[in-house]
């Protein structure tokens, strides 16, 4: 798997509280960002591969939806983690 454990604790510990922090919204969203940049490069050379397609679909739905739900709660850290991660709004 392109994932491993060592690879989210490394994710939830630069995003987040601490290497077991999972359920912020901020490790959360990294955590998809680093999955969406995969299957985006998977996609690059599978164009016909409907299924990844489809889940990159709604890995980017539920980022946005967090995204959302973080501009909502606290605009700084929203703000923080859209520049950390480089993304656009």
């Amino acid at each position: 798997m392109y994932i491993d454990t060592e690879k989210k604790k490394e994710i939830f510990g630069k995003y987040g509280k601490s290497n077991s922090d999972t359920g912020s919204a901020e490790s959360q969203i990294a955590l998809f960002s680093y999955r969406i940049s995969h299957l985006t490069e998977h996609l690059k050379t599978n164009r016909k591969d409907y299924t990844t397609a489809r889940s990159l679909t709604k890995l980017v739905a539920k980022r946005r939806a967090l995204l959302n739900y973080l501009y909502d709660i606290d605009i700084e850290r929203y703000r923080a983690i859209i520049k950390a991660l480089g993304l656009r709004r």
